[in-house]
Order: structure tokens, then sequence, then C-alpha cells
């Protein structure tokens, strides 16, 4: 509490400073949307909304984007961390907001979720260089408004791709770095032709070593977009996907004396010498996505917009296994056999497994605007099905086994409703009211065999009411205070499921804030409680395919305070400070050690830090040169529940530097820009991400049980660079 009690004395500070400048007030006003906004317009918070919520456009993040995924781009904003599996953000990257993982931040793309069905995370590694198809991004934090999809319990990422462009223009993206990385993205817009048409589109393509050892990946992706205008119709095809070969560098190392050290792939002989690593130690995904938008002005009070969605995705991971319980027959659904007096019944193999889904959305919004009263309306059908299967491709002792024999299968199928209702009324001149229902029907079903072979049969239905509600007092210096309650309920995924029986958790959220405007300065701040039930938390520990682990505790808080500012200093300087600081509990926690039951008391939830900053310092000179400094600090976390020293990641800090320089010939081209990237400027060994796992011995010794705990860690690369240029023409 004492950091929050100089936060709040940080931001009175700062506003008493703030009064002597002169800043644009941003622009949200309720009247007029786009209809290139139509369509995102019902689950975005508005301005006037007592939501807490940061906007962030294409400019703000196009200096950076040399080849980066769309997570490590985000990562200055407030209350976020992210990690890279490679060490350097290209192939899988993973985001955490308010100390909740990928699985609980709700992401949609124009509307239509994108978080996978079943296990509710987020892979932007299907998509590479998304981030050159934005038009905009919003992140709320917290609970924030009814969106599509899974249930929001740290954060929602809404984000609107490329709006239609006036002119015909084309460009060509290169740039190059560290870790043999190479990217390069070709362009166009035809511009509106006959005031009407427009077709857009993108190429993709990035390879990079990664830091880690042989993380390699090969990534490709398209976006192409025909769209149509008239009057007061906007009507969106949308193509776009992207296919990843990466080398499997998710299985972290315990050991930091070789940072870079991976052992994916690793081969031993007989004598238990490392001799070599398998090539094809890949994942391999394809993932494609069509949408169809239909955007209507129906009258001045009246806009609709229809969403069409189909996602086609399919791929494997293949992996060289030599060890149990990969090795055994049982396991391989293979029968033992006997040669001369000895029983075969395990064997070194090569095996794919196989993820092949198709994921079938339709979404319906209306807005109603008259005067300050909106409301917004929507329906979400959606259904997944997804086909897991495992294939033996090779093994050395296999009896007369077929190659490519399948020793498991199962699918699962979701279906989905989802409607919500948000009316935002005026009560007073200064007051205005939000109201916010959403009702949520799930169906999940899982039918077949796991690896093992294990039967795996889920049956679940579940029926979730979420009411949120609010109020915003705007003051007579147009400054705004809010206060808001949400309600969230949230199914488990796939992987919790698999590894127990988990119950839906609950979620209820208290925000209160305060948003102040002085022409060249403006602050947001708010305060948080969230309380859950339920929660399915991190352990730390990984399942044995590497995905994290996840169990129901009782009750568990999140209580923090969260300052984002933007300060102009003067016409060249820019300061964007901002602070996020919180107390994250388990609440009465139990943990079983050497087979006894010890109460831990309150304990500090998982991969939550209680400090975490960020600043951006730019200095832009007319209209040619801009140099940003950019800082991050990560504080201390625990990768377990029960505190335990080995789990500690300590505190870090970053910065890395950013130089844009532009160019105007008047030649063919119209503009080009080079831009660098230097990333971990002091070049600091951190680690923004591990495991944490514990094991009950009870070989060793007679009679007695001992809980051994151990770890894992995902370093990531000092000091690199990316370099690149632009030429539109």
């Amino acid at each position: 509490m004492k950091k929050i009690i100089k936060g709040f004395i940080f931001f009175i500070f700062l506003n008493g400073f703030s009064q002597e400048l002169e800043f644009e007030k941003p622009i949200d006003s309720l009247k007029g949307y786009m209809l290139e906004e139509v369509s995102v317009s019902s689950i975005r918070a508005r301005i006037t909304d007592p939501v807490t919520h940061t906007n962030i456009n294409k400019e703000d993040i196009k200096s950076r984007n040399l080849g980066q995924d769309l997570p490590i781009l985000l990562n200055y904003l407030p209350g976020v961390v992210t990690t890279s599996d490679a060490g350097a953000g290209i192939g899988y990257t993973g985001i955490r907001i308010r100390g909740s993982d990928a699985s609980r931040v709700n992401v949609t793309l124009n509307g239509i979720p994108f978080n996978d069905s079943e296990s509710q995370g987020t892979y932007w590694v299907n998509l590479p260089d998304f981030a050159s198809s934005i038009e905009s991004v919003q992140l709320q934090r917290g609970v924030g408004t009814s969106t599509n999809g899974a249930g929001a319990f740290g954060a929602s990422l809404n984000i609107l791709t490329n709006s239609m462009q006036n002119e015909a223009s084309s460009s060509i993206s290169t740039s190059v770095g560290s870790f043999k990385t190479l990217k390069n993205t070709l362009k166009f817009s035809t511009g509106i032709l006959n005031d009407r048409f427009e077709l857009s589109g993108r190429l993709s393509k990035i390879t990079s070593d990664g830091y880690i050892d042989r993380a390699r990946s090969n990534l490709k992706s398209y976006f192409l977009q025909g769209a149509f205008k008239d009057g007061n119709t906007l009507i969106k095809a949308i193509v776009f996907g992207g296919h990843e070969t990466t080398y499997q560098s998710w299985y972290g190392i315990e050991d930091l004396s070789n940072r870079t050290y991976n052992p994916a792939g690793s081969i031993y002989d007989q004598d238990g010498l490392l001799t070599g690593f398998y090539d094809s130690q890949e994942d391999n995904y394809r993932q494609d996505h069509y949408q169809f938008h239909w955007n209507e002005q129906i009258s001045s009070l009246w806009t609709t917009s229809l969403g069409i969605n189909y996602t086609y995705g399919r791929g494997y991971y293949e992996e060289y296994n030599e060890s149990a319980p990969e090795t055994n027959f049982s396991y391989l659904g293979l029968t033992s056999f006997n040669i001369g007096s000895e029983t075969i019944s395990e064997t070194e193999n090569v095996t794919r497994k196989w993820l092949d889904n198709d994921y079938y959305v339709i979404t319906a919004n209306s807005n109603y605007i008259k005067n300050n009263t909106r409301l917004d309306m929507g329906i979400l059908l959606s259904r997944y099905i997804g086909d897991h299967f495992g294939k033996l491709l090779w093994a050395q002792n296999s009896g007369d086994v077929l190659p490519r024999k399948k020793f498991y299968e199962n699918q699962g199928d979701k279906k989905e409703i989802n409607i919500y209702a948000k009316l935002e009324q005026p009560l007073t001149d200064q007051i205005t009211g939000f109201i916010d229902l959403q009702y949520r029907n799930v169906n999940y079903d899982i039918n077949g065999v796991l690896a093992g072979p294990q039967f795996f049969n889920v049956d679940s239905k579940y029926s979730f009411f979420n009411p949120k509600a609010g109020l915003t007092y705007e003051t007579p210096d147009d400054d705004q205070l809010y206060f808001s309650y949400s309600k969230a309920q949230k199914e488990p995924s796939r992987s919790d499921f698999e590894n127990g029986n988990p119950k839906p958790e609950r979620l209820n959220d208290f925000e209160l804030g305060w948003r102040v405007h002085r022409n060249t300065f403006q602050i947001y701040s708010n305060i948080y409680l969230m309380a859950y039930k339920d929660q399915l938390v991190l352990t730390g520990a990984l399942d044995h395919v590497g995905t994290p682990i996840r169990e129901n505790i009782g009750e568990s808080t999140r209580l923090g305070l969260e300052i984002e500012a933007k300060v102009k200093l003067s016409d060249k300087w820019l300061l964007q400070p901002n602070i996020a600081i919180s107390k994250n509990t388990n609440k009465d926690f139990y943990f079983k050690r050497d087979g006894i039951i010890n109460y831990l008391g309150n304990t500090r939830l998982s991969y939550s830090p209680e400090l975490v900053f960020g600043n951006i310092l730019t200095y832009k000179h007319k209209t040619n040169l801009n140099i940003s400094l950019l800082t991050k600090y990560v504080g201390e976390q625990y990768m377990s529940n029960i505190e335990a020293e080995g789990s500690k990641l300590v505190s870090y800090s970053v910065n890395d530097i950013n130089i844009s320089y532009q160019l105007n010939p008047k030649s063919i081209i119209s503009q080009m820009t080079l831009n660098l990237l230097i990333n971990n400027l002091f070049d600091k060994k951190y680690i923004s991400n591990g495991f944490f796992y514990t094991y009950d011995d009870n070989w060793s010794s007679i009679n007695q049980i001992t809980t051994v705990e151990g770890v894992g860690y995902y370093p990531q690369a000092g000091i690199n660079f990316l370099i690149g240029m632009t030429i539109i023409f």
C-alpha cells in the first residue's frame, strides 16, 4: 500500500505541473462513428465509458515494426509483461497483463475472436507481421466491456485491420538484424476506384535463427482486402493467414551457465552421451482466416454490422522421443513382442502430433445514437471443431507396425452463443450512467483417446450472466472521474480438463479512475480490485506437452494502481511514462510438502510482479527524424504460488533505442524511411519467464516422502538490433 500512496503523490505532482501546459484534448464523440469502425464500435470503450483502456494506432508502432511479434510491440503499455521462447521476439511469444496470461486476455480481430477456442490462448506466430495490417488497437485492462469470445479475466485486445485508402500506393519494407533475422514485406492499395472500390494487400516473410540455439523461424503471411463503399454502405471481404515453421524452443533450460542451450531434439548414445540433435524437431502450422463484414448506416440514429468468419487451421509438431512415457509401447498403442527371450515393450521413435480445426463465427451488431444516449446490442454464434491425433513416423523397434500409424485420436466440439446489450445514458449534465449486460452459453464436448492410451471425454455446459455497470462524472475542467463494477465468468480450457477436474472461474472487478487533460498533458490513473473465486492460476509447472498447468484455488485478489501519462515537454520532446503497482494474493493457501499439508496463509500469485514501469521518451526534429528511448522495468515475481525461493524471477530493466529518419524524394519514390531498433541497449542478462515444479520422491527413503523442487528458465537476448528501410511509391 505504501507504493500505491507514493503513486498517488506522483500523480498529484504531475497534475499540478500539467496546468501550465497546452495539449489537444483527444476527441471521442458519441456521434458520427465512421463506417470503418462500426464492426468494432460495439465492443470498444469510448472516452466517456467507465472502463480502463488505452488506444494506440498504427503510427505508434510503425517505426519498431521490423519483424517482432505484436505482443513485443505492445510491451510498453501499462501492466504488460512480454516474453519470447526464442529470446528475440520472433517465433513463439507471450504476453501477460495484470499478471494474467494470454489465455485470459481476450483478443478480437475486427470483432471476431482470435483466441483458440480450446486452449483459449493466442498464437501470434500463426500471423507473422500482422502488425503491418493493423489500423488501431484498444487495450482494455480488467474485465472491460462485453466482447466476443472467451471472457476477459486480465484484459482484452480489440484490433481493427487496415481501413480504406483514398490514394493508390505500394511499398516495400526490408529489415535485417541480429541472429540472421530478415523480414520482407510488400504492400499495395489501388486507392478508391470510381469512388467505391478498393483492393489492398500484403505479403510478408520473416526468417530468424533466434537467440536460443536452433530456435529458427521461417514465417510467411498474407493479407488481402476487397472493400466496397457506397453512401451508407461499407462491405469488406478479407482473407489473411500465415504459415509458421519453428524449431522447438519451449523446453527452457535448468542450467544458466549456457544461456542459449536448447535441449529440444537431443539424441544420446547408449552411454548417455549427447551425439547430436534431431533436425526436424519442428512446429509446423498453417492458419487461414476468411472474414466478411457488412456495415450499414440505416439512418441518422442507427448503424448495423454483420460479420461472418471461417478460420481453418492445420499443422503438427514433430518430435524425436527417447525416454518414457513417449517410448512405451502402451503410450504408442503398440503390442509388445519377443525377440528370443527378450520382451520388447519400448522404443525410440519419431512422432507427429496433429491439430486440424475449423472455426465458424457469425456476429451481428446494432448501434443507436441520439444526442448523448447510446445503445449497443450484439450477438455472436460460433462453433469450433478440433481434431487431435498423433502419428508414429518412425520407431527403432516396432514389430510389424507400418509407419504413420495413428496412436491417439480425439475431437473437441465447442459451441457458443453470446448476447450483450450496452446503454450509455446521461443522468445529469455532468454524470453519465453505463450498464452492460451479457449472456454467454457454452457447450464443450470432447470424445476420443489421448496418448497413453487414455480415454478422454468431456461434456460440459455453461451459462454465464455477466452484468457490468458504472458512472462517469465530468468536472468543470473536463476531467473525468469514473467507477465501475464488472462480473466475469469463464469456462476451463482443454488442458485444464486434461490435467484435472476444473471448475469455472468467477471474477468481480471494481475500477476507480481519473482522467485528466491539460493542454499539452494528459494522464489516466486508476485503482482496481479484482476478486476471484476458483481462479485457475498457473502452478508454474508444465504438462507432458509443455502446456502450463493451472489449478483452481479458493479465493484470490489483485489490488493495484495504474498511471499512464503523455507530456509534451516542448515542440520536440514527448514523454510517455506508465506505472503499474499491484498486490496479488492467494488467500489461505495450502500446500502438501513431504507428505504433510501445510497452511501457508496468504501468498503471492504466480507470475505477478508487484511493480511494472514503462516509459518512452521521444525527440522529434521537424518531420524527418525521430529518436525514442524506451525503458521497461519488471519487478521480481514468483513462478509458484508457494513463494518458493527457487521459483523467484529477479527483477530486470531493459532499454531500447528506436531511430527513424524519413526522406521525401521527388522522383518515382514518394517516401523513404530508415528505421533502427537496438534492443537491450546495455546488454542485460535477464529472464522474463520460466517454469517451476514439485514432485514427491517416495523411493529414495523407506517410509518417507520428500518433496523435490525443479525449475527452468527462458533467457532473453542481450543487446541485438534490427535495421529496416521502407520505400513508398
